[in-house]
């Protein structure tokens, strides 16, 4: 087992034993869809992303997929989608796939020159759970790099459900934001609002804000 099959492992229990003693084949491979919050000062704490995503694609497998997209003013749309590809079965043409991969990611960071004006979140989960399920992957998730804190534009509608059955939501990096600091109850609230919403929508729940403490998990043996 590597290290992302361990990672993983933790974070998938709850659907995997959902699915336990349905009697059908399971599929064994993942699809990652990985939201990275562009808006005002988050801009930042792109090379964190980064490194995220370079660990993903070195562990990541022919077979699986991945994408990467920028939660924008208005994320439920293909254009914020930067890079996405499922690795071919044939090491050499994989190893090709991760390379462009990683040079879109890198292009992208480079001409990043300001933030976006709003924070569509629902509409980049949206987004997600379609890439996801037309994969047909066994193990799905979803990663959001960001604060949280949704700023939509006036015309945007996204208080409604969205499903996420059987897909692992996991939220990274979500800082703090200066108002945080004066009522901390604003922060556990935005926590507390996406769980919900998660768990309603069927899928699964996990915050890991310590990064250096995921890249430990990541790196057992």
């Amino acid at each position: 087992m590597n290290r992302l099959q361990k990672f993983i492992a933790t974070v998938s229990l709850p659907v995997t034993l959902s699915l336990a003693g349905c009697g059908e084949p399971v599929a064994e491979n993942n699809a990652v869809y990985l939201l990275i919050d562009t808006s005002g000062t988050y801009t930042a704490e792109l090379n964190k992303a980064q490194a995220i995503i370079n660990y993903l694609l070195a562990n990541l497998d022919s077979g699986d997929s991945m994408a990467v997209a920028r939660i924008d003013s208005g994320s439920f749309s293909e254009k914020d989608i930067i890079a996405k590809t499922t690795f071919d079965m044939r090491p050499s043409a994989a190893n090709d796939q991760k390379r462009r991969f990683k040079q879109a990611i890198d292009q992208f960071a480079a001409g990043l020159s300001h933030g976006s004006a709003n924070t569509d979140i629902s509409g980049g989960v949206l987004q997600a759970t379609q890439y996801l399920n037309e994969t047909g992957a066994g193990n799905k998730y979803v990663f959001i790099f960001s604060d949280l804190e949704e700023d939509l534009p006036d015309d945007h509608i996204r208080d409604f459900p969205i499903s996420l059955d059987n897909i692992h939501v996991v939220a990274l990096n979500v800082t703090k934001l200066r108002s945080d600091n004066i009522d901390p109850r604003d922060y556990l609230s935005r926590l507390a609002n996406w769980q919900n919403r998660v768990v309603d929508g069927g899928g699964d729940w996990r915050v890991l804000n310590d990064l250096e403490r995921m890249e430990k998990l990541l790196a057992l043996q």
